[in-house]
C-alpha cells in the first residue's frame, strides 16, 4: 500500500522551513530514466526517510495524509513529494485521489513535480490541478523534452539542465529557462523563492544535477531529443 509522510517543518537547507511530504516509491513511473540511476532522492538523509516510507516502517495512509494537508494554515506554502510521485502506481495517476488532494489544498499553496507520462487521462487531471490551486510541474529529462512538454499546454515545466548552465538561457525552441535560484544563491530557499509554485509562469525552471547520482543525471540532461 502506498504510504505518505508529512514533515511540518523541513530541515532541508534548500527547501526552507516549510512542510514537505514524501511518498513511497511505488508511485514512481518506470518510464522515468532517473529511476534506475541518477535520482537525487536515492542518496543522503532523504534516501533513509524514503526507504522507511516505502517499506511501510514510516508514514500514513492517503486519507490521513489528506487530513494533514487540510489542517495546514491558510496560505501555507508546502512541497508535495520531495521524493515519490503523484497518487497512482507506476505510469498512471489516480484521478480520484489527486482530486481529493487538490480539494485538501484549497486555500493553501502546494506545489510538486511529476515524471508520469502525459497520457490523455494524466494530462487532464494535471491540468485540472493547476487550474485549481495545486501546482504540478512536469519534469523534463533535458531541454528538448522540456520544449515538448511545454508545447502540450498542460502545466508549467521544470527540467534537468547541464551542470555548466548559466542562470538564465533559452531552450532549442527559444523558451526561457531560469536556473533554480536556490541552487545558484546560498541565501535563497524554496520558502523565499516560490517560483515553482507559480502555475502561470512563462518560463521553465532548470535544475542542476545533484546528489550522489549527479553524473548520470548530468548525462541525461545533456542528451538531445525528448
Amino acid at each position: 500500500m502506498t504510504r505518505y509522510h508529512l514533515t511540518l517543518k523541513s530541515k532541508n537547507a534548500k527547501t526552507g522551513n516549510i512542510p514537505v511530504s514524501t511518498t513511497s516509491k511505488d508511485t514512481c513511473p518506470d518510464s522515468c530514466p532517473l529511476k534506475s540511476a541518477g535520482c537525487y532522492a536515492k542518496s543522503g538523509p532523504l534516501s533513509i526517510n524514503w526507504a522507511a516510507v516505502s517499506n511501510g516502517d514510516r508514514g500514513i495512509s492517503f486519507d490521513n495524509f489528506v487530513v494533514g494537508i487540510k489542517s495546514l494554515p491558510r496560505g501555507q506554502l508546502w512541497r508535495h513529494n520531495q521524493a515519490g510521485d503523484l497518487p497512482g502506481e507506476n505510469e498512471n495517476i489516480d484521478k480520484d485521489s489527486l482530486t481529493k488532494l487538490v480539494n485538501a489544498n484549497k486555500g493553501k499553496r502546494g506545489f510538486t513535480f511529476t515524471h508520469k507520462p502525459m497520457t490523455a487521462n494524466n494530462a487532464a487531471i494535471v491540468k485540472y490541478a493547476n487550474e485549481n490551486g495545486f501546482t504540478i510541474n512536469l519534469s523534463a529529462n533535458n531541454l528538448s523534452h522540456a520544449d515538448n512538454l511545454l508545447n502540450l499546454g498542460v502545466a508549467p515545466v521544470a527540467s534537468l539542465i547541464p551542470n555548466n548552465s548559466q542562470k538564465s538561457f533559452k531552450t532549442p525552441n527559444g523558451n526561457r529557462v531560469v536556473t533554480c535560484p536556490a541552487q545558484t544563491n546560498d541565501k535563497t530557499t524554496c520558502e523565499r523563492c516560490q517560483l515553482c509554485q507559480r502555475a502561470n509562469r512563462d518560463f521553465i525552471i532548470g535544475f542542476l544535477p545533484h546528489g550522489a547520482g549527479k553524473k548520470n543525471a548530468d548525462k541525461l540532461a545533456t542528451t538531445i531529443g525528448g
